[in-house]
Formats: structure tokens, C-alpha cells, sequence
């Protein structure tokens, strides 16, 4: 198999030979190329290495359907597997039955365009009504992430996905408890299996997965500290650790009032540790069943809506992070380090997501900065009229 670039303007084009036809003539891929002519002889070098391999489609003779589950298979160690699970789901169920049978090189705006409309209209499964624009939204993250494959491995000249515009999703404000509402909700919570965790999620900020996959050795309670160093995962393959978000670790110092509770906690462990004898787990779990198995993390969440019912509170796990979260931020923490707590990537993220919460800071900093310049004013005696 055999190639050559050749200069088009501004950009490069890739001319392959491919084997000729059963009626003898020659024929020929071109494929367009935007950058430099080292990105063009790139390219080049894939395109017949693919050839070469055998794992060279034409485009003209490929699918959207086939090159979805082409794809897949090829994404499977590139995304973490909830991910990959997550990305099959909406390939399968939604993507290839709209336009599954479409030759992948003839797919166009207008037929994503249309599919996302009909699934804002009536894309619900059981018939009553249209998926939010949020969950299109993903529709469009996966299939873009798709084609721009496509264009890695020359199938396609450009990724269409980008011609066409996904539906506007109106964030939805965190919902975050008071001081009054998180007493009595840990007031609520004492004395049954949802104290510890609720005391220490509403302490540090931690997400589900990170708290369910905490050991007792990542604790320090003599220094107060808690080192987050992965996270619990659970997929229709079963149950992983794995590392955090972030991708790395991270050490939140701990309140007081969080290391007087994990000490009691860590009490009551010992004595189901002393009662099942060689059938508690050794995992070391500080957040487990009774016999120190892993709690995973989709019973842990219906045991604790199970007791919320109970209750009669209305107040999701993932809330009690964004309670964190806010309670530190108008206490006027650092944005940086309530980032740092949470485990964003960067303070933008926190900033971006509770900016709902800074909104209400702006006008608290206008007073106090009145204030600092009035009393200056007056030591100098020179307040204006």
C-alpha cells in the first residue's frame, strides 16, 4: 500500500492507492488534512499502517452503527468504566436507532438536529413525553466524541456533531441546607447506622464513592486529617476502587466535633469486628456492613433515602457536599481551598458552581468595605457631606 501528501491551498491533502477495483481501474482516497505537513505525513503513516493491519474501513462502506460499536470496542481502556458503560448505553438505545443503518460518511447536521428535537418531544421510552435537555445534552457530548475518532482514523473529512447545536440546559441551583437545617438533620440521624457518614460528609465535602472507600488507615485521628486517596465505584461488572477524580490524593483536616463521632464510630466497629471473629472483612472499611464488607454505594444510597422517608426529610446525600460547601464559602473561606476540600481540578470549577453563594458574599464585601473607609474617614476627620 502506497501514499503521498500533496499541498491544497492553505492545507494538505493524503492520496492513498487503494487496491484496484474488480474491473481493473485504479482508484485512489484522498483525505483532507488542516495543519502543517508533518501532521499531513502523520497521518499518512496511520492511514497505511490501518491498511496494512487490515483495520482500515472505507468510509463509503461503513455505518454509523458499525463504526459506533467499532468505536466502543476501542474506547473501552481509553474512559473508566462507568463511562464506558454509560457511553454504550446511550450508543445502543439511542444514537443507532436513530441513524444506525446512515453510511457514516453521509450522516448529516440535519438528521442530528431532527433526532435531538424528536428526543426533546417525545423521547421518553414509556411514552409520556421528551427527555430533558440535559440529558440530549449527553446525546450530543458521546456522538461528538465519536466522530472526532472518526476523523483520527481518516473515515470522515469533518465531524458534522459541530454544525449542529445542542438545546440549552438552565442549571439547576445546588440545593444546599442552613446551619438550623443540618443540626437537625445530624440531630435527626444520631444514634442510627446514617450518623457517621452524615457527620462526616457534612464536614468534608467528600463525595459518596470516596467516603465508602475510605480505610481506617487513611485516617489520622490523633492529628485530626483524613487523606482521600480513591474511591468506590459500582458497574453492572460489579464493584472497583479506583483512584479519585482529581487523580490524586488529598489531605482535609478534620473538626473536632467529626473526630469525637469516628471515634465512637470506630468503637462500635470494633465490637462487630470482635463478634464475627475471622468472618469480618479484612478490608479495614470505616464506612461498611456489619461484617466489614464493602457498602456499596447504590445500597448505601436507598438506605439512606429509606431513612430520610423515615424521618420526614427531604435532603439528598449529594447535598450535604454542597452544604459543605456553601457553609465554607460564606464563612469566607479561601474559594482555593474549599476547591482543595472538594476535590476540583481547579478553583474555576467552585467558583462556577456556587457562584449562587458568592452572589450574596459581593454584597456582604460592598458593606464591609463601606464600613473600613467610613471609619478611616472619620479617624481623619475628614468623613465626606
Amino acid at each position: 500500500m502506497t501514499g503521498h501528501i500533496r499541498k491544497r491551498g492553505q492545507n494538505w491533502s493524503i492520496v492513498v492507492e487503494l487496491p484496484r477495483g474488480v474491473d481493473g481501474k485504479r482508484r485512489q482516497r484522498w483525505v483532507s488534512i488542516r495543519g502543517s505537513k508533518k501532521d499531513a505525513e502523520k497521518e499518512l503513516r496511520k492511514l497505511l499502517h490501518a491498511m496494512d493491519e487490515g483495520t482500515f474501513v472505507e468510509p463509503g462502506k461503513i455505518t454509523v452503527a458499525e463504526f459506533l460499536e467499532r468505536w466502543l470496542k476501542h474506547a473501552t481502556d481509553k474512559v473508566a468504566p462507568k463511562t464506558h458503560e454509560r457511553y454504550s448505553e446511550i450508543a445502543r438505545k439511542n444514537l443507532i436507532p436513530a441513524f444506525g443503518s446512515t453510511p457514516l460518511a453521509k450522516l448529516q447536521p440535519l438528521q442530528i438536529e431532527e433526532f435531538y428535537t424528536e428526543a426533546l418531544r417525545t423521547g421518553r421510552k414509556d411514552g409520556r413525553g421528551g427527555l430533558s435537555p440535559q440529558t440530549v445534552v449527553h446525546f450530543h457530548r458521546v456522538l461528538r466524541a465519536a466522530l472526532n475518532q472518526a476523523m483520527k482514523w481518516c473515515l470522515v473529512a469533518r465531524n458534522v456533531a459541530d454544525a449542529v447545536e445542542p438545546p440549552k440546559v438552565e442549571r439547576s441551583e445546588m440545593q444546599a441546607l442552613d446551619e438550623a437545617e443540618t443540626a437537625r438533620l445530624i440531630g435527626a440521624a444520631e444514634g442510627t447506622r446514617m450518623y457517621a457518614p452524615i457527620m462526616f460528609d457534612v464536614s468534608t465535602g467528600v463525595r459518596r464513592g470516596e467516603m465508602l472507600a475510605l480505610r481506617w488507615s487513611d485516617l489520622d485521628l490523633a492529628n485530626a486529617s483524613v487523606c482521600i486517596q480513591r474511591s468506590l465505584e459500582q458497574t453492572r461488572a460489579g464493584l472497583r476502587f479506583k483512584e479519585t477524580k482529581k487523580g490524586k490524593g488529598r489531605t482535609l483536616s478534620l473538626p473536632d466535633i467529626t473526630v469525637e463521632v469516628l471515634r465512637m464510630h470506630k468503637a462500635k466497629q470494633d465490637q462487630l469486628r470482635e463478634l464475627f471473629g475471622d468472618g469480618y472483612n479484612p478490608e479495614n472499611l470505616v464506612f461498611c456492613r456489619d461484617d466489614g464488607n464493602i457498602w456499596k454505594p447504590e445500597s448505601f444510597t436507598d438506605e439512606y433515602f429509606h431513612w430520610t422517608r423515615k424521618v420526614k426529610v427531604k435532603v439528598r446525600f449529594h447535598d450535604l457536599r454542597h452544604s459543605h460547601a456553601t457553609h465554607l464559602l460564606q464563612l469566607g473561606v479561601n474559594p482555593k481551598v474549599v476547591a482543595e476540600r472538594l476535590g476540583h481540578s481547579s478553583v474555576g470549577i467552585t467558583l462556577d458552581r456556587y457562584s449562587h453563594v458568592l452572589k450574596g458574599m459581593q454584597e456582604e464585601a460592598a458593606q464591609k468595605i463601606d464600613s473600613l473607609l467610613r471609619t478611616a474617614l472619620e479617624n481623619e476627620k475628614r468623613l465626606p457631606i
